[in-house]
């Protein structure tokens, strides 16, 4: 089997990378509704899908200081978004969770960019929905690999 170069390499990574982008901008509009930022939307959603974080662990995956995570945390605590409970072992750790409220805001986000990609789909001919669904796929593959 022949190698590809790195140069096709580049150009279709460069492709994968700009079409994300733009995906990820349209679906951002209809973030709106939830009536929070996006720094707060996507600090929630770790909490929501991958489940509770210290401060410093959050802030180290939404790649921003702790400080600045934790006035984040401030106002989605105040909020009724977020819940702190002490690190039963070691009681300088907090560990931070979504709430009941916070789960559900940001299930009815996903809802609402889920169907926002479901609309422009609708446009699409079968065939593209089934290569496009092959792509989605890889492209977790992708995701999982290790850089």
């Amino acid at each position: 089997m022949p190698r590809e170069s790195p140069k096709r390499n580049y150009e279709l990574a460069d492709k994968i990378h700009s079409a994300a982008i733009h995906i990820l901008r349209r679906v951002r509009t209809v973030d709106r509704a939830s009536g929070l930022s996006p720094p707060r939307l996507s600090a929630l959603s770790v909490l929501v899908f991958a489940g509770p974080q210290t401060i410093s662990g959050l802030a180290q995956i939404e790649q921003v200081q702790a400080p600045t995570m934790s006035r984040l945390l401030k106002d989605m605590e105040y909020a009724g978004l977020i819940s702190r409970r002490q690190d039963r072992k070691d009681e300088r750790k907090v560990w931070i969770k979504a709430t009941k409220k916070g789960e559900r805001l940001m299930w009815r986000g996903r809802e609402r960019r889920v169907r926002a990609l479901a609309t422009a789909l609708k446009r699409m001919s079968k065939e593209d929905r089934k290569i496009l669904g092959q792509a989605a796929g890889l492209m977790e593959t992708i995701a999982r690999i290790d850089s």
